[in-house]
């Protein structure tokens, strides 16, 4: 399971089908993001697309030596512009591409708008999410609940991105969603419905042990998203903030004009790729290695051309040295400045008392260091509220608590009202009447033994104690004891389902998952967040009130790949692989589509689904 293959194929299918000849893609303001993250622009232009354009933009020029493929989202507006664009057609040909379900009445409005005959097909390609890692998707999405209860917004958009993801992984899954939320299991309903109602294009071909979608809710795990995190991707994400896979380092002290906004992706940066979830140590080491391999290299390109072969050999070599130029100078700015945050935020100490607060119960210890940082004039407004924050949600109920003390520390020291106002609404949407698991005293035996053994053996990184609660929750699914009374199936568990998650990936949740990956129960995991930012957006507050959208339904989407566990077998001793595993391919299948196609009449479309 790959999300930015699976976007990837969708794309190269799109091109390849429109055929040879010069090419516009066009696009509304998400779908772009959604190309950009598996495609870059030097890639495209080599398939022939020389223009990209947004639908709705006003000033485009007619050019009928171009074909258009259309890659749209289905809404009512981007059919509109298209409806337009139809009847003043600017290009030749049009190849129409939907990233979900349209009705078909919308499909009937752009039949009759196509007076010109200039649309060659229409296709439903489910490419409705933004692909950030191979295990890691998006939908970009920001305070999804008001309270405890679902924007109808955004919970139609949680399930179109859910349900596209599904169809484009080719996977229909077993649900289970945790009991604990509301939102979880009306996210849950609503993805099967849709399933029950388009099973036409859910009808896979069956796995012995089919996958699941498990839904859980951010609320039963408030800790993890306030913890400054150590690992590279993390701390981009955390620090500096990224963007659809563009950091933007404007405001980095001296910075030069080609470094104001870098673009760190995976796919095309194999020295992110392997040291995106390293700590920030090794990532330390690692620079130093990229530079010195880059200086060794260095001479070798600016010796003197003396003969046609030294010029061949130059030529030849230069753009991969180009490139390693543009890498070392990239990542030394982003772990310089990085270091510089660090240092000037007090974060090593900061992050010491977080971990303390999060994994340790001696409450008089953590009171006392919350104090001495909340002194601290380094200490940031965000630090000194997320340390309060973690406070109040450790020892909400300890007989000494001490939190109105703390709060008036706050306001002491000039902490603006809209982060005040949030340790109580992280507490009402987080707190120890919300959370459906214990966090901080864990009742079950397996759990309080390997506490008091971590506590015996101490901890190699203070800066990296915690555990998510996510890594427990896997541990049990995989292992088979996941409680049905408190993650229950939707309907009869022997159903075809999937699993997801509404929770917010953080750092720890994205690099557990790929550690796991790896582990001898060979489980594929895709994990999906609402939207890719942290701290800042689980932060946020409407217009200066309480309210605290921290993205209960934040997605995490999760499901078997090249394995899983036989039910009554917890040991792991039988796997089952999963089709891709047990059959032999040389080309891997275009996702799951519709295709439309004109009929003998131009003002009548014949849907042909499922091709």
């Amino acid at each position: 399971m790959n999300a930015v293959l699976a976007v990837k194929q969708y794309v190269s299918k799109m091109i390849e089908d429109s055929g040879p000849g010069m090419k516009v893609l066009l696009m509304d303001r998400e779908t772009t993001g959604i190309v950009s993250m598996v495609y870059t622009q030097s890639e495209i232009l080599q398939k022939e697309v020389y223009l990209f354009e947004r639908l709705d933009s006003a000033n485009r020029e007619a050019m009928k030596h171009l074909k258009a493929i259309c890659f749209l989202r289905p809404t009512k507006e981007n059919v509109e512009l298209l409806i337009q664009e139809l009847r003043r057609p600017k290009y030749s040909i049009y190849f129409i591409y939907f990233s979900n379900v349209i009705s078909k009445s919308d499909v009937k409005s752009l039949a009759e708008a196509d007076e010109q005959e200039v649309v060659a097909e229409v296709q439903e390609f489910y490419g409705d999410y933004i692909a950030v890692n191979p295990h890691v998707f998006s939908l970009n999405l920001l305070g999804c609940c008001q309270g405890r209860s679902w924007d109808p917004a955004q919970l139609s958009r949680t399930t179109q991105g859910l349900t596209a993801l599904l169809l484009s992984l080719k996977k229909c899954p077993m649900i289970r969603y945790q009991l604990s939320s509301e939102s979880a299991k009306r996210l849950a309903e609503c993805v099967k419905q849709v399933i029950t109602k388009e099973y036409e294009l859910f009808d896979f071909r069956r796995t012995e042990v089919p996958p699941l979608l498990l839904i859980l809710d951010r609320s039963d795990d408030a800790i993890t998203p306030l913890l400054n995190q150590w690992t590279y991707q993390a701390m981009v994400h955390e620090l500096l903030g990224i963007n659809n896979n563009r950091i933007d380092l404007s405001r980095v002290p001296g910075i030069s004009k080609d470094l104001r906004e870098v673009v760190l992706s995976a796919e095309n940066d194999e020295f992110y790729a392997n040291n995106m979830y390293l700590n920030f140590a090794e990532i330390g080491s690692n620079i130093k290695n990229l530079m010195e391999d880059f200086q060794r290299r260095k001479p070798k390109e600016q010796q003197k051309l003396e003969s046609i072969a030294d010029m061949k050999a130059f030529v030849e070599n230069y753009p991969q040295f180009k490139k390693m130029s543009g890498t070392v100078s990239k990542h030394v700015t982003v772990v310089g400045e990085l270091s510089r945050l660090v240092g000037e935020r007090n974060l090593l100490e900061v992050s010491e008392v977080e971990q303390e607060l999060a994994c340790q119960n001696d409450h008089s210890s953590a009171l006392q260091n919350v104090r001495r940082l909340l002194q601290n004039p380094k200490v940031t407004e965000l630090d000194a509220a997320r340390l309060v924050m973690l406070y109040a949600l450790h020892y909400e109920r300890h007989s000494s608590n001490s939190l109105p003390g703390l709060m008036t520390e706050l306001k002491n020291r000039g902490v603006s009202e809209k982060y005040r106002k949030l340790v109580s609404a992280v507490v009402e949407y987080g707190g120890k009447r919300v959370r459906g698991s214990d966090l901080f005293s864990p009742k079950d035996a397996v759990a309080i033994t390997k506490q008091f053994l971590k506590g015996l053996k101490g901890v190699e990184n203070v800066y990296t104690q915690h555990q998510p609660l996510l890594q427990e929750t896997l541990d049990q699914l995989i292992k088979g004891k996941l409680k049905d009374s408190q993650y229950p199936y939707l309907g009869p568990n022997t159903l075809r389902d999937r699993a997801f998650v509404p929770t917010r990936p953080t750092g720890p949740d994205g690099a557990y998952l790929r550690r796991l990956e790896s582990t001898s129960y060979k489980i594929k995991f895709v994990i999906g967040p609402q939207d890719s930012s942290v701290t800042a957006t689980l932060l946020k507050t409407k217009h200066g009130s309480s309210t605290f959208c921290m993205n209960q339904a934040t997605t995490y989407e999760i499901a078997a790949g090249e394995g899983m566990l036989l039910p009554g077998d917890p040991d792991g001793t039988r796997l089952i692989p999963c089709l891709s595993q047990m059959t032999t391919i040389t080309y891997l299948p275009i996702q799951k589509s519709c295709k439309v196609t004109l009929s003998e009449s131009p003002s009548r479309f014949r849907l042909k689904r499922g091709t």
